[in-house]
């Protein structure tokens, strides 16, 4: 600390009016303590990090020609490298040609009539995907195309897209028939050790559906990771329909693929519930999953609002203290 408030004094210093105020000899003595220091501290300016060598005296006149002679002599004399692959001039490889444009003949022999060049330069992008499907152009755009289309930001104008759509061909699916097991008879039997019951199977229970719509204590349900078909998916997700309690439905990594038929049918439930803060499931298409995404945003922005709306809860005093 001591050390510090010494140097303190010396943070004011004009170092260049020192300098100005030293003799020749001091100078000389301060470029010869100099000499010692580091040359690659970047902290001393450039001028101090060297020894001065310009006082020597010129043996005569700069002749920049006769340099440039004296340079092109040496470099001539000096031996060149070996290469270690000696050149023969020899060509190798195929040599580069572009490829010629192919311009089809009919299309470049098309000419329109000016009223209907002037109709198709001022047709909207959904008159004209109908014109593309009158023509029979209706499979321009794949169904996972057409669902990135929907959620993007680029395309600003969305119509007309149904009609140049090519739906995807899904391998169908059996549906499992709902699951008729009663649940707390089977808990029973269980409990009590029962010889005969060998085999428990509570995969697409409807009752859990049924129940969700008479429920009004339940907060959250998680059935992630289980064996649940799209059918049974749909059942619990409309069943929030009922449902004004639940906060939080999780229903994500099931054995089989729901699809995009039934997440788009889940994406509308959503948008017509009111309560659920927040859903776990993992959509695969972006259409569905902005629209989901979008749902969950704006239950929580009507929560948030009643919430000012009731302004702040403050604590209750006590009294008698």
């Amino acid at each position: 600390m001591a050390l510090r408030k010494q140097m303190e004094k010396y943070r004011d210093v004009d170092e260049d009016e020192l300098l100005k105020k030293l003799s020749e000899e001091e100078l000389q003595r301060l470029e010869d303590e100099l000499e010692e220091l580091d040359p690659d501290n970047a902290l001393l300016p450039a001028g101090y990090r060297q020894k001065d060598q310009t006082k020597k005296a010129p043996t005569g006149t700069f002749q920049r020609d006769n340099l440039l002679a004296h340079l092109e002599k040496q470099a001539k004399e000096h031996p060149d490298r070996e290469d270690l692959v000696p050149y023969t001039g020899e060509k190798r490889g195929k040599p580069w040609v572009p490829k010629k444009k192919v311009v089809d003949p009919i299309l470049e022999d098309v000419t329109l009539e000016p009223e209907l060049e002037e109709a198709l330069a001022n047709a909207t992008d959904a008159e004209l995907c109908d014109i593309a499907a009158i023509l029979g152009m209706h499979k321009l755009m794949s169904n996972q195309q057409y669902y990135e289309a929907l959620g993007s930001s680029n395309i600003v104008n969305k119509q007309g897209l149904n009609s140049v759509i090519q739906c995807t061909q899904y391998k169908p699916v059996p549906d499992e028939q709902p699951n008729d097991t009663d649940v707390e008879e089977t808990l029973e039997r269980i409990q009590r050790n029962d010889p005969d019951l060998i085999e428990v199977n509570l995969n697409n229970i409807k009752a859990l559906a049924d129940m969700l719509k008479v429920n009004t204590t339940l907060k959250s349900l998680n059935v992630e990771s289980n064996f649940i078909t799209g059918p049974g998916i749909l059942a619990l997700v409309e069943s929030l329909q009922s449902n004004t309690t639940l906060l939080e439905l999780k229903i994500d990594n099931q054995s089989q693929p729901l699809g995009n038929k039934v997440e788009m049918e889940i994406a509308s439930m959503l948008e017509k519930n009111s309560t659920l803060l927040k859903f776990g499931y993992h959509f695969t298409q972006q259409g569905p999953r902005l629209r989901g995404s979008n749902a969950m945003m704006s239950n929580n922005d009507l929560v948030r609002k009643r919430r000012l709306e009731e302004g702040p809860i403050f604590p209750k005093c006590r009294t008698n203290v």
